[in-house]
């Protein structure tokens, strides 16, 4: 006799019933920056959540550094379901939910309150809901900050120092658009690679929130940054349907609270990433412009924002502009 039979043999007779739900079911998570960034900690919490939640019923590994490809590759990898789950920024992320581009209008939110308010908020769940039947479960809302610019050519305090700066950008038409209207040229790469690019001198200069920047360790590889604040950038939490339906409806429970106490851990790192950015980027050889008055970028915006308007209505704007 095999030794599986004779165990399940040894159990049945001993009135120990083995149940496939004690199985322990193993799922991946993957991001593009480091474990030791604001996301790391946010899917390094949400593992380990998820297995006490689930009494360890699940296990979840997690992938750091763009292990199992770029953003776009393992939103992709989620939507078809060769990959479990994700933690994605917003920036492929229009690319297969139209709706949430909106989010990704530069000057769009006062501060990191604001953002956090309409996430959490009617907005936030109306937009979750929107990636439902695109081939995604979307569990919650995440962080990645308030986005500056820096670059290796010249310092950066009016729109008129970014022309012709070749910059690097996310995958998403929202940046590129509003962008090109700045002056920049925009240069769409994979973030696993922009370390390399910016070393190489392939690109001038890259957009990124302080946690980004500390993470990526570009203090290496840039010399000015400047504190432009211009884009909030979101992430969001995402799943395969197929893996989510599986799950009995606590466990889903268990895997939408995992995904509220990894954003808190993610939150509170990106508050402590900022509170001593500057100082850390100063010391690794920086200059840093602080003060950046916003009122000249946006109004150089002023074509972009045009179009922004009637691509996602100037009531859906002023709503989240409004919020509170």
């Amino acid at each position: 006799m095999k030794p599986t039979r004779l165990l399940l043999g040894l159990c049945l007779a001993g009135g120990i019933a083995i149940s496939p739900a004690q199985a322990q079911t193993v799922m991946r998570i993957s991001i593009a920056t480091s474990q030791d960034s604001h996301q790391g900690v946010a899917i390094d919490t949400f593992a380990r959540e998820v297995e006490r939640r689930t009494e360890g019923r699940y296990q979840i590994k997690t992938f750091y550094n763009g292990a199992l490809g770029g953003e776009r590759e393992y939103v992709e990898a989620v939507q078809m379901g060769t990959q479990e789950l994700a933690l994605s920024t917003t920036g492929p992320i229009p690319n297969f939910v139209p709706e949430t581009k909106i989010l990704d209008m530069p000057f769009l939110f006062r501060d990191k309150a604001h953002a956090r308010a309409v996430l959490d908020g009617p907005i936030g769940k109306d937009l979750l809901d929107k990636f439902s039947g695109r081939g995604f479960v979307a569990l919650g809302w995440g962080e990645n900050g308030f986005r500056h610019m820096t670059n290796n050519v010249r310092p950066v305090r009016t729109p008129g120092d970014l022309r012709g700066l070749k910059m690097r950008t996310m995958e998403n038409p929202v940046h590129i658009r509003a962008y090109k209207a700045l002056g920049i040229i925009p240069t769409p790469m994979a973030f696993p690679e922009v370390f390399t690019a910016l070393q190489q001198g392939t690109v001038d200069g890259q957009e990124n929130p302080l946690s980004i920047i500390i993470a990526g360790k570009f203090e290496q590889v840039q010399k000015y940054i400047s504190l432009t604040g211009h884009v909030y950038s979101p992430c969001v939490w995402l799943m395969n349907p197929d893996a989510y339906a599986k799950l009995s409806d606590a466990d889903k429970q268990a895997f939408r609270e995992a995904a509220v106490e990894g954003t808190r851990a993610n939150r509170e790192r990106v508050d402590a990433d900022d509170a001593r950015g500057v100082d850390y980027l100063r010391k690794g050889g920086m200059e840093v412009i602080e003060t950046v008055d916003k009122a000249p970028f946006i109004e150089a915006l002023a074509s972009a924002n045009a179009y922004f308007e009637r691509e996602f209505g100037a009531g859906n704007i002023q709503r989240i502009r409004d919020f509170k």
